[in-house]
């Protein structure tokens, strides 16, 4: 008498592995866009951080009555260039304060050459503006 042996099935089948692979192109396809977004948003906010110590130097130099249109420049604000490629510090009127700092956003292509601005009024209250490149990247704290 012979003995039969069931065989068991080890691994997948292609369908199980297809439905798999579905799925993980389609959570990339949702996660992908989700995280430039969010790179981009980020790169605007490391510029607006980079900028933002450049107000205290400024009331610092408008306190001590030595700010002048040749004494700002973004090394007298102490602001260092990493995630901005251009930063420009502008005293518009020297008898009133008013003034803004304008960064060039460096990143993906997104916001690369972005305007994010730092403007005070003569009443020395400081406001955040950016242009319409980033619009949708504003950082909460502008």
């Amino acid at each position: 008498m012979k003995t039969m042996t069931q065989q068991n099935q080890k691994g997948f089948t292609l369908i199980e592995l297809m439905i798999v692979v579905a799925i993980i192109g389609i959570l990339a396809a949702i996660a992908l866009p989700a995280y430039q977004n969010y790179t981009a948003k980020s790169q605007v906010t490391a510029c607006l951080a980079e900028i933002s110590p450049g107000k205290t130097a400024f009331e610092i130099m408008i306190n001590e009555g030595s700010a002048s249109g040749a004494t700002i420049d973004q090394k007298a604000l102490g602001i260092n260039i990493k995630s901005c490629s251009a930063v420009t510090p502008k005293l518009t009127d020297a008898s009133t304060g008013v003034a803004e700092i304008k960064g060039t956003v460096a990143g993906g292509p997104k916001v690369s050459g972005g305007i994010i601005t730092l403007d005070r009024n003569a009443s020395g209250a400081w406001s955040c503006s950016v242009n319409t490149k980033l619009k949708s990247y504003k950082p909460t704290g502008c």
